[in-house]
């Protein structure tokens, strides 16, 4: 008997923005489109929302743009287990979540810098079991500066069958886009980074200008549209179109919301607007 494929609710590896707690709204939200419909995941990060495309609707075309290089992270996971297993081995005398001090420290980056010298090292992952929540470096040399905490995973990473009927890509947003906007039934999923924020393998800060380029993608289109409120950019489309002859992307779109916390006193207002006619 075949056993039924696991459907990812969460990326296997960490990754940043992942939209893991948006899957209860963004699934509804699929149902509003075609199953054979050609689906474009401009900034497809982790890759989640095209895993999810394809479980819920296999006969589709799904692209997945891992501009990030994620399906590197992937394709290593098992050297990357090793790593840890070996690393909970020398911590299990530590205490959980605190400092990892000493001799203990040394043994560490001993044993992830053997790694670096035989070849790829997922530093992303490693963060998440040696640095305090939410920290991440993407070099041995940035490791060495950091204060280690016993946060270990327990168990290993399992990515089996997670880009299944994907496919992967990798380029521009803008060139993606001019490549599949004509096609007959095409639906784009459009995650840019965070306004003002570092993003990823882009290189740069995205600023209010990069966030209006984005805007091009959902101009007569069917799309899946993400935002929060820290960008406050749904509100300037709808002030500039009481203001001038422009009409905004969003006009005809429905809109999702989850609350979203950064810490004890911080939060903020993840969005969600798609458009599907």
């Amino acid at each position: 008997m075949e056993s039924k494929k696991k459907i990812f609710t969460t990326a296997p590896l960490p990754f940043m923005g992942q939209k893991r707690k948006f899957l209860k709204q963004f699934k509804p939200a699929l149902e509003n489109y075609s199953p054979n419909a050609v689906y474009v995941d401009l900034f497809g990060g982790s890759g989640l929302l095209s895993h999810n495309v394809k479980a819920l609707y296999p006969d589709a075309k799904v692209v997945y743009n891992d501009f990030d290089n994620y399906r590197l992270r992937l394709e290593n996971i098992d050297n990357t287990n090793q790593i840890i297993t070996d690393l909970r081995a020398i911590l299990k005398d530590c205490v959980k979540d605190k400092r990892v001090l000493g001799s203990y420290r040394e043994s560490v980056l001993k044993r992830i810098k053997e790694a670096d010298k035989k070849g790829y090292v997922d530093y992303i992952t490693l963060s998440s079991s040696i640095l305090f929540s939410m920290k991440y470096v993407q070099s041995y040399e940035a490791l060495e500066k950091e204060t280690f905490y016993n946060c270990i995973r327990q168990s290993n990473y399992d990515a089996t069958g997670y880009l299944d009927g994907l496919e992967v890509v990798s380029a521009c947003y803008k060139e993606l886009f001019e490549k599949y906007k004509n096609e007959d039934d095409v639906v784009f999923l459009v995650d840019p980074p965070y306004l003002s924020t570092e993003a990823g393998t882009y290189k740069s800060y995205w600023k209010l200008k990069d966030y209006l380029d984005v805007l091009n993608v959902l101009d007569g289109t069917k799309y899946v549209y993400f935002t929060s409120n820290k960008s406050s950019i749904i509100e300037l489309c709808e002030w500039i179109e009481t203001k001038t002859p422009m009409s905004s992307p969003f006009r005809g779109s429905t809109t999702a919301t989850m609350n979203a916390t950064m810490g004890y006193n911080a939060s903020y207002t993840d969005i969600m607007v798609y458009k599907y006619d």
